[in-house]
């Protein structure tokens, strides 16, 4: 028979009262904190317009303008190269700097878009803009030693990353990836679609793995905006484009009857085609991990969603973002019971 305390209440009763009220605290402290346990450093935000600070600066600093670039800025190794920009590893005032410089001027247009759109665009999901001078086509922005997201799993064989090889990381910069394509897709700028996502590699390189391992898109050169209120839609490119990675929008839809591609012919699309690539990005960011398959498992609906054949049915970004955060949450929160049942 059960021992009771005073009023005849069972000590078992108040042990699950007890047990029910610390699983309350634990879910609305996780809930507080969403998938942010190790919040993104930010070091910037807070600074005026036009202005900038490195994690290491105790100031913001003004843009640096094309006297100061020339002055002040040491170019050290190249790092990087693309048919727009070269890529150089530089120094400003002892910060690790990139600096990059237009690679011919057939994609002059290109570099200057791409300059408006740091500009436009400066927010904790973008790389910092440092400085840029227009006469000479140089850009400055803050330097992320890990590089592109093309690095991820070199990264995380380091021994000094090993720990970081988790679920909960990788998730965590899914969800960062998510989170850039809602800026972009609802940006002060207008509706920007990425068009340098071809392939998933091509995709993985326009984004920057930060030291404390979130996501910051870094090359803007190509995010044309889409409003269909206005009629305004996008064509990615000129040239016929193929394989499963792209949206079944972006592919010629005359290819199956051998009519030979023309850019004319070619139907636009909107940002419903950076949805349809959500998987695939996920699927690569989440790894081989433990708890990886159970991640594929709760995001298997929304993923579903995504690759819909009709764009318009498919989600939009902010919808696929709460899906992520939700899963995140609610698997911390899983594996904190299960710690409490030890």
């Amino acid at each position: 028979m059960c021992r009771t305390l005073s009023h005849s209440v069972p000590v078992v009763v108040l042990c699950l009262a007890a047990l029910f009220l610390s699983s309350v605290l634990i879910y609305l402290y996780l809930d507080s904190v969403h998938y942010t346990d190790h919040p993104p450093d930010f070091s910037h935000v807070g600074c005026m317009p036009q202005h900038f600070k490195m994690t290491t600066m105790k100031n913001c600093t003004p843009w640096l303008q094309c006297s100061q670039i020339h002055a002040e800025v040491r170019k050290l190794k190249l790092i990087g190269q693309g048919a727009v920009k070269k890529v150089y590893l530089a120094e400003w005032r002892g910060q690790k700097v990139a600096l990059s410089k237009l690679s011919s001027l057939e994609y002059q247009d290109d570099f200057l878009h791409g300059i408006f759109m740091l500009e436009a665009l400066q927010g904790p999901q973008v790389v910092q803009l440092v400085g840029f001078c227009l006469e000479d086509n140089t850009l400055v922005t803050e330097h992320h030693p890990h590089g592109s997201l093309l690095n991820l799993d070199s990264v995380f064989a380091q021994e000094q990353h090993q720990q970081h090889n988790t679920w909960q990381i990788r998730l965590r910069l899914a969800t960062d990836y998510v989170s850039i394509l809602y800026y972009l897709h609802n940006s002060a700028a207008g509706r920007r679609v990425m068009c340098d996502s071809n392939s998933l590699e091509k995709t993985l390189s326009q984004f920057l793995l930060t030291s404390d391992f979130h996501l910051v898109v870094n090359d803007v050169d190509a995010l044309p905006e889409v409003d269909r209120s206005r009629g305004l839609l996008v064509k990615c490119g000129h040239r016929e484009l193929t394989g499963d990675f792209v949206a079944p929008e972006q592919l010629w839809p005359f290819r199956n009857i051998g009519k030979p591609f023309s850019d004319n012919l070619m139907p636009e699309y909107d940002e419903r085609t950076d949805i349809w690539k959500i998987p695939d990005v996920t699927w690569f960011l989440m790894g081989r991990v433990p708890g990886g398959d159970l991640v594929h498992f709760h995001l298997f609906q929304i993923h579903e969603e995504c690759k819909k054949e009709d764009p318009m049915l498919r989600p939009s970004a902010l919808d696929v973002l709460k899906v992520y955060q939700s899963v995140y949450s609610s698997m911390v929160r899983g594996n904190a019971g299960f710690r409490d049942m030890l």
